[in-house]
């Protein structure tokens, strides 16, 4: 078990007996980055192929409207990768705003980082005319490594209408795509294994961690948002992390029924040098030490080599 799970799994126990029924539905919104393409492919796997299957995944197991936010720079490469975002939105799906090259906003002036979110607009409004995709996500989940760039960007979202799409469950779910690929391409059936159960522990551990976390912040739970990319591991598990989902009393809702929850309308002001969830910034704010989630990172990377 993790440290952040180990410092907080006591505490949601008590947490749990403590709110009854008078605890609130536990509720979670699914999200996916990095729309038409994230990731390495298993050898023989075409990229439409892995938004099939997470759309058909989401249809069958009836799930509420799941945003894709989207980086156009794809397009521009891989021009067919246009029928993909397609697809997304002829399921029902709508898409947000991921910018354009996916860039660091740490490494760039808020002046930069804005063009790069501007540029990704007509193929989104070209997509959604309607204006609904006017969701921002924050690549690497960086939203300024100082406050004043932070406030630079969002003043600017604002002004054009924008949401912050923020993130309050991470279990780092790209770290499995890349493995994923080279144990696929040497056939290595019990090393996917593995990756199986390691995938599923994770998003449980981060699942414990983020609610004990939020009870620390809220005394109760919040509606999360879980954030997900579109690679072919998270297509293959998805059908299983949703029934863990259930498993674990979770019920499904959008992203916006879950940020319309009091809680995300308050803002940190806090710097996110490398990235960080919106709880752990709030927790920042607060003056609240968080250990930091376990890393699979390292371990993963020796998979398959």
């Amino acid at each position: 078990m993790g440290l952040l799970s180990r410092c907080f799994v006591a505490l949601w126990m008590v947490c749990a007996v403590g709110a009854g029924t008078a605890q609130q539905p536990l509720r979670v919104a699914f999200t996916f980055d990095d729309l038409p393409a994230h990731g390495p492919l298993p050898p023989g796997v075409q990229r439409p192929e892995v938004i099939a299957s997470i759309l058909a995944t989401l249809h069958q197991e009836e799930m509420p409207p799941v945003y894709g936010f989207v980086n156009g720079f794809r397009m521009e490469t891989f021009p067919y990768q246009i029928h993909i975002l397609e697809a997304w939105q002829r399921a029902g799906e709508p898409v947000g705003n991921h910018t354009w090259s996916h860039p660091e906003l740490d490494k760039l002036t808020a002046r930069q980082y804005i063009a790069n979110i501007e540029r990704n607009e007509p193929v989104l409004r070209a997509l959604e005319p309607r204006g609904g995709w006017r969701w921002f996500r924050y690549p690497f989940l960086e939203e300024g490594d100082t406050v004043a760039k932070r406030e630079a960007v969002r003043e600017w979202l604002f002004a054009h209408h924008y949401r912050v799409a923020e993130i309050s469950l991470d279990f780092q779910d790209y770290n499995w795509n890349d493995t994923y690929a080279r144990c696929a391409a040497k056939r290595d059936d019990a090393a996917i294994g593995r990756l199986h159960d390691s995938y599923l522990h994770a998003a449980s551990e981060a699942t414990i961690s983020f609610r004990a976390l939020a009870h620390l912040l809220y005394g109760k739970d919040v509606p999360y948002i879980l954030l997900l990319h579109v690679g072919a591991f998270d297509a293959r598990m998805l059908p299983e992390l949703i029934a863990q989902f259930r498993s674990e009393g979770f019920g499904f809702t959008t992203l916006e029924e879950a940020s319309a929850d009091p809680v995300y309308a308050f803002d940190p002001k806090q710097p996110t040098a490398g990235g960080s969830t919106f709880l752990e910034q709030v927790a920042a704010a607060r003056n609240v030490r968080v250990p930091e989630l376990p890393d699979y990172s390292t371990e993963l990377n020796r998979i398959c080599r």
